[in-house]
């Protein structure tokens, strides 16, 4: 069943096109992720899809009823059923001062509290936590209609989509499969191209070598002997002037190849980056930032009690918890040198908040990241460009960047600087896929002491080698992987389970044993017998 489609579609600003679409179309079982760099124009093509933006050319239409979760905007309960509600825990909110996590939840109970047979989401799942972001992937998952996403969370669209649309410099393009698929096609896509570029360019050169070495051969024609009468001289320069003639059509030819030659451009390699702590202070103590009791309270609210934790040196520590658990409070504690808090001597922080307060707006890019840097020029180029800064870019005031664009210029300040351990809060807001892959690949490379917080299940999965868990105003430490830590505690839980089915198990044999050893007549003792061993195979089974 067709559910939408834009046909013929352009959309220019001024003179200049931002997006074209000759054929898009979504079908009842189509869940597709859209992805992008910053300003791409997947909002865009969003709002033209939904006819809130007219396109410059084309047509776009959606002929079923469809849900729009926007990135911005307010939402009041209005229209949201009672089960909506109460699976995304908004049934008590009122309408006015919601966080954004409430409104986010608002919006999703909504779209998700109606029979639609479309649903559209520009980022549902940001200012989500994790566990809001795993219900809503569980919730799409389960929708029984078409769902068509803009997202940043790689394991989202990982979980819910079975096609990724990129909108690159203007142009859409369609990959069957999930994110993982898409960036497994692009790496095959980009080796084809560099396999071609290659090839390219040995075929130009052969080309390029033979039209040298004909035109040599046409320049060392050789000139009538003297000693050749003039009938004899005449008959050889006609024949060195039918082989010259040859030669040259023959160089021709060859330069008239080079020019039909489809032009094959280099594909663009990044410079590799290392960022070598031993530039600053190095630290020899095992243990950077501690608490043996860490208290903390806002009037009535407790949020931390006898709460401890390490963070280890040259560690990689996420910080993770639900909304409103305490995340953010912590790094400030760190950051404040809350005296609750041992930080080792010689630790310099660099801190990356929220609000970029670091960045001159005044100045350019390049300007605000030199004024500290204890690397040169040339390296902090290569690091903006590894963050996908173009030359021209890193010349920009910072006032012209973008929001995303901001948060790179922040952070590859203070990776350049004179820190030791840097603190970062929810680095990857407002970034691209791409450039939160590239901010990844930076913090990776960086050989020094990292604590952060963030919502990206990816990102934490991809960094963290330590987790700090925040639960019920205590600190839960673990030495290991996102993915580890995760599974330590689904083995937990399932031994939990197993625990309290021993428990019922026993109950129940302790009835049966008592009604065997003194049977009323209204006990089948056969049936008994039967269930006491079925108990015996399902204990047995228990503590597998």
């Amino acid at each position: 069943m067709l559910i939408a489609q834009m046909r013929g579609v352009k959309k220019y600003y001024n003179d200049r096109l931002i997006l074209k679409v000759d054929d898009f179309k979504i079908y009842k079982n189509d869940r597709i992720g859209i992805v992008g760099l910053n300003g791409s124009g997947k909002t865009t093509f969003l709002n033209i899809l939904t006819n809130r933006v007219a396109p410059s050319e084309g047509i776009s239409e959606i002929y079923e009823t469809y849900a729009y979760i926007t990135q911005l905007g307010d939402e009041d309960k209005t229209g949201i059923d009672d089960y909506a509600a109460s699976r995304f825990g908004v049934s008590g909110l009122s309408n006015e001062g919601l966080s954004g996590g409430e409104i986010s939840r608002l919006k999703i109970a909504k779209a998700l509290g109606k029979e639609n047979a479309l649903i559209i989401g520009d980022e549902p799942a940001s200012n989500l936590d994790s566990q809001g972001i795993e219900l809503l992937q569980k919730e799409l998952v389960q929708f029984n209609g078409a769902i068509l996403v803009v997202s940043h969370d790689r394991e989202f669209l990982d979980t819910v989509c079975n096609t990724i649309l990129e909108i690159e410099s203007g142009e859409v393009r369609l990959y069957k499969g999930n994110y993982s698929k898409y960036k497994e096609l692009k790496e095959k896509e980009r080796e084809r191209a560099a396999f071609e570029y290659d090839q390219y360019v040995l075929e130009k050169n052969r080309l390029h070598g033979a039209v040298e070495q004909k035109t040599n051969e046409s320049k060392t024609m050789r000139k009538a002997p003297k000693r050749m009468g003039n009938s004899e001289a005449r008959l050889h320069k006609m024949g060195n002037q039918a082989a010259k003639a040859a030669l040259d059509r023959r160089t021709n030819a060859i330069r008239s190849r080079i020019e039909k030659l489809e032009t094959k451009e280099k594909p663009k390699e990044l410079p590799e980056i290392n960022l070598d702590i031993q530039k600053t202070r190095q630290l020899y103590s095992k243990v950077i930032l501690s608490s043996d009791g860490l208290d903390k309270s806002f009037r009535d609210k407790v949020v931390f009690k006898e709460a401890q934790f390490k963070v280890f040196n040259n560690s990689k520590t996420a910080v993770i918890g639900p909304n409103g658990s305490g995340k953010t409070t912590l790094i400030k504690m760190i950051i404040n040198g809350d005296p609750a808090i041992n930080r080792a001597i010689g630790a310099k922080i660099g801190y990356f908040s929220q609000n970029m307060s670091i960045l001159e707006s005044s100045r350019t890019l390049l300007e605000n990241v030199m004024e500290s840097s204890i690397y040169d020029e040339t390296f902090a180029r290569i690091l903006l460009a590894r963050l996908l800064f173009k030359q021209e870019d890193v010349m920009k005031k910072v006032s012209l960047l973008s929001g995303g664009e901001r948060v790179k210029a922040a952070l590859a300040k203070i990776i350049l600087s004179d820190f030791n351990v840097l603190v970062l809060d929810e680095p990857t807001n407002y970034l691209d896929i791409y450039s939160m892959e590239a901010v990844e690949e930076a913090i990776l490379n960086y050989n020094g002491t990292v604590v952060f917080v963030s919502h990206d299940r990816r990102f934490v999965s991809n960094i963290a080698d330590h987790i700090i868990s925040i639960e019920n105003q205590k600190t839960i430490c673990f030495g290991g992987t996102y993915s580890e830590y995760n599974r330590k505690k689904e083995e937990a839980v399932q031994q939990n389970d197993k625990s309290a089915d021993r428990m019922v198990l026993q109950h129940r044999m302790a009835e049966i044993l008592g009604k065997l050893s003194m049977p009323s007549k209204n006990d089948d003792i056969e049936a008994l017998d039967r269930e006491y061993k079925e108990i015996i195979r399902k204990l047995r089974e228990v503590d597998l």
